[in-house]
C-alpha cells in the first residue's frame, strides 16, 4: 500500500511542479503583455529577464533529471565463490519475505546496507536487483544480527519500495536542479523552494513507512532481540567509524600516506574497543524525529518492534564476517575499488601510524617553532630558538600568546604542555623514539627497545632559566639532539583545516575575491565573476576538492601572520588587517556580495576579534 502511495504522491508532486512552472510562465507572458503596453520595450526586458532565465532553469532541470540513469553504486562485486554462505542466507531470506532474491550483491565501505532496482515504465516493471552490503557491518556483527538487516532490505523488496526509486530519484534531481539554478533574490525562485520543501515532506512521510513496514520483516525472520539490537549498533559502528577516520586514518591521509589495508583496521579497533561500542550503543541519546527525516527515529522503530509478532528463531552469535569466503582479502580488494590513494604511500599499520602521528606532532610544533621565530626574528627557527627564550627569561612574554588571560609568568609555566610537544618531536627527529600504534588507546611514544618514553616532567624542568640546563642533560642521556627539532614548514598552510563561512565577491585591497574562511586562514580566490552567481560559485568551488587543496591553488593567509584587525563597519563589513610583517590588507564587502550561509559574515568577525583576543 505504502509503495502505491509513494508512486501516486512521486508522480503527482512532480507533475505539480512543471504545472507550477506553465503557471508561472503564464503569469510572465500576461506581465510582459502589461508592460509592453505601458512602458518601452527596453523596460519590459530588463523586468522579464530574470523571470525568463528562472523559468529556464526549469527546464534545464528537467532535462538534467530525464537523462541522468539510476546506476548501481560503486562496490565490489560479490559472486558465489566470494561470498557463499551470504548468498544462501539472501535466497532463503528473499524466500521467506516472498520476493526474488537480488540479481547482485555489492560489498561497499558505508556503515549501511541498501538495495536498488533499474525498474522501467514508472516502476511499473521490475528490473535488475542490487544489494548492497557494507563491509564494517560484517566486520562488527553477529550473524544474527546481520540476517535481520537483510530481511529488512529484501523486506523493501517484498513491498515493493524499490520500484519507485528511480521515479523519486529523478523528482528530487529535477526539483533540487532547478532550484539550485535560480538566484535567491528572484522571486520565482521563492515559489519553487517553497514548493520542494513540500514535496520533499510528502516523499519523505512515504519513505519513513515504508521503512516501518520492512522493519517488520526484520523481526519475523531473525527475532526481536537480533533486530533491536543490530538497529541500535547502526550508530554506534557510524561513530565508530568516524572515529577511526579521524584518530587513525585522517592524521597520516593528510600527510600524503595510506594505511595498506584500510578496512583490516577498523576490524581491529572493533575488536579492541567492542566495550566501547557495547557502551555506546547501551547509552545512545534517543533523538526527535523530524518531516524531512527519511527514517523514524531508533525508538519509534523499536517500539513498533515490539509489537510486532515474532517466530521462533534460534539466536546466531558467530561473527557475521563468515559469510564471506576470506573478510580480509575482500577488504584489500574493495579498497583498490574505491579509495583513490594518489601518489600516497601505502604503508602497513605500524609505520603508517608512526609517520603520521611525528608528521602531526611536527605540524603542531611548526605552529611555534614559527611563532618562535616571528618572536625573535630567527630566519630558521626551532627548539633552541625557544630554549634560548628559556635562558633569557623571556619565556613568559613569548608565551602569553598562547594563553589568553595568562600572566606572563603564568603562561611560562603553562608552556610546559607546548614543550613537550617540542621534546617529542626532538626525540623522533634524533632517531632514539617512534610512536607505537595500539588499537585500544592513542598512539605511545616509545624508545628503542619499545619501553614508554613519558617526556612530560623534563618539558616542566624546560621551562623555567634555573632548570633547563639540567632538562638538556636528561634529554641527551636519553639520546636526544635538540638541535634537530626545527621547522619544517616555514609558512601555514590549510592541512586538517575546516571550513566555517564563505563570502562571495568581497574586495581585497580594492580587487574582488570570493572568500573561504576556515578555522586556520583565508582562501582568497581572485576575479571570481558576477556577483549575481556568488552562493552557487562557492558551491561548485567546495564541490571540486578539499579546502587544504583549494589553499594550494588559491592565495592563502593564516590566521597566524595577522597581527591585529581594525573592523570600522560590521554591515556590510569593512576592515583592516594588519600583518606581522608591516603589510596591511584591505577588507570591504559590497552591497551586491553573497553569503554561502547567512551567519558567514558573523563567523568572519568573530575570527576578527579572537585574532585580537
Amino acid at each position: 500500500m505504502s509503495a502505491t502511495y509513494r508512486a501516486l504522491a512521486s508522480v503527482v508532486m512532480l507533475i505539480g511542479f512543471y504545472v507550477v512552472a506553465l503557471l508561472q510562465l503564464a503569469a510572465v507572458a500576461a506581465l510582459g503583455v502589461w508592460l509592453y503596453g505601458h512602458t518601452n520595450g527596453a523596460v519590459t526586458g530588463k523586468l522579464l529577464l530574470p523571470l525568463v532565465v528562472a523559468l529556464g532553469a526549469v527546464a534545464v532541470g528537467l532535462w538534467k533529471a530525464i537523462r541522468t540513469k539510476n546506476e548501481p553504486a560503486p562496490g565490489l562485486i560479490l559472486g558465489e565463490r566470494e561470498a557463499p554462505q551470504l548468498w544462501a542466507t539472501v535466497r532463503e531470506l528473499a524466500t521467506a519475505v516472498g520476493t526474488r532474491a537480488p540479481d547482485e550483491i555489492r560489498l561497499v565501505p558505508e556503515v549501511n546496507a541498501a538495495v536498488g532496482e533499474q525498474s522501467r515504465l514508472l516502476g511499473l516493471l521490475g528490473g535488475r536487483r542490487t544489494l548492497y552490503v557494507g563491509l564494517p557491518l560484517l566486520q562488527a556483527m553477529r550473524v544474527d544480527q546481520f540476517r535481520s538487516v537483510l530481511a529488512h532490505e529484501l523486506g523493501h523488496y517484498s513491498g515493493r519500495h524499490t520500484r519507485l526509486g528511480g521515479v523519486a530519484y529523478r523528482g528530487r534531481l529535477a526539483i533540487e536542479g532547478t532550484v539550485e539554478r535560480i538566484s535567491p533574490r528572484n522571486p520565482i525562485g521563492w515559489v519553487f523552494k517553497g514548493y520542494a520543501k513540500l514535496y520533499l515532506m510528502v516523499d519523505n512521510a512515504a519513505s519513513r513507512r515504508q521503512e516501518l513496514e520492512a522493519d517488520r520483516a526484520s523481526v519475523r525472520l531473525a527475532g526481536p532481540e537480533a533486530a533491536t539490537s543490530a538497529l541500535r549498533t547502526l550508530p554506534a559502528l557510524s561513530a565508530a567509524w568516524h572515529f577511526y577516520e579521524t584518530r587513525y586514518v585522517d592524521p597520516g591521509w593528510s600527510a600524503g600516506l595510506a594505511p595498506d589495508d584500510l578496512f583490516g583496521g577498523f576490524a581491529q579497533l572493533i575488536e579492541a574497543r567492542r566495550g566501547e561500542i557495547d557502551e555506546l550503543r547501551e547509552n545512545a541519546p534517543e533523538r526527535e524525529g523530524s518531516r524531512w527525516d527519511t527514517h523514524p527515529p531508533i525508538g519509534v522503530r523499536v517500539a513498533a518492534m515490539a509489537e510486532t509478532p515474532a517466530s521462533g528463531v534460534t539466536p546466531d552469535d558467530r561473527p557475521a564476517w563468515i559469510m564471506l569466503a576470506d573478510v580480509a582479502s575482500a577488504g584489500l580488494q574493495l579498497q583498490d575499488l574505491v579509495v583513490a590513494h594518489g601518489s600516497r604511500r601505502r604503508l602497513p599499520w605500524a609505520e603508517f601510524i608512526a609517520e603520521a602521528v611525528a608528521a602531526s606532532v611536527q605540524h603542531r610544533a611548526d605552529r611555534i617553532y614559527r611563532a618562535a621565530g616571528r618572536f625573535t626574528g630567527t630566519a630558521a627557527p626551532g627548539l633552541p630558538t625557544v630554549l634560548d627564550l628559556v635562558r633569557s627569561g623571556r619565556l613568559g612574554e613569548f608565551a602569553e600568546q598562547f594563553f589568553a588571560d595568562a600572566t606572563r609568568k603564568e603562561a611560562a609555566v603553562a608552556f610546559a604542555g607546548p614543550m613537550e610537544t617540542l621534546l617529542d618531536n626532538a626525540a623522533v627527529r634524533s632517531g632514539t623514539a617512534h610512536w607505537q600504534l595500539s588499537w585500544s588507546g592513542p598512539a605511545r611514544l616509545v624508545g628503542p627497545s619499545g619501553e614508554p618514553w613519558d617526556l612530560a616532567e623534563i618539558a616542566k624542568l624546560a621551562v623555567s632559566p634555573e632548570t633547563v640546563d639540567e632538562a638538556l642533560a636528561r634529554l641527551a642521556e636519553r639520546g636526544v639532539d635538540v638541535t634537530q627539532a626545527t621547522v619544517v614548514q616555514a609558512r601555514a598552510s590549510a592541512r586538517d583545516a575546516d571550513l566555517i563561512a564563505a563570502l562571495a565577491n568581497i574586495k581585497i585591497d580594492g580587487r574582488e575575491h570570493d572568500v573561504l574562511v576556515l578555522d586556520n586562514g583565508l582562501i582568497l580566490i581572485p576575479d571570481p565573476g558576477k556577483s549575481s552567481e556568488g552562493e552557487n560559485r562557492l558551491k561548485a568551488l567546495l564541490g571540486s576538492g578539499p579546502v587544504s587543496e583549494l589553499a594550494t591553488r588559491h592565495p592563502y593567509l593564516p590566521y597566524e601572520e595577522i597581527a591585529s584587525v581594525e573592523v570600522t563597519r560590521q554591515v556590510p563589513l569593512k576592515a583592516t588587517l594588519t600583518l606581522h610583517d608591516g603589510r596591511v590588507v584591505q577588507v570591504q564587502e559590497l552591497m551586491a556580495s553573497e553569503l554561502l550561509e547567512k551567519h558567514s559574515r558573523d563567523t568572519l568577525l568573530r575570527v576578527f576579534e579572537q585574532i585580537n583576543d
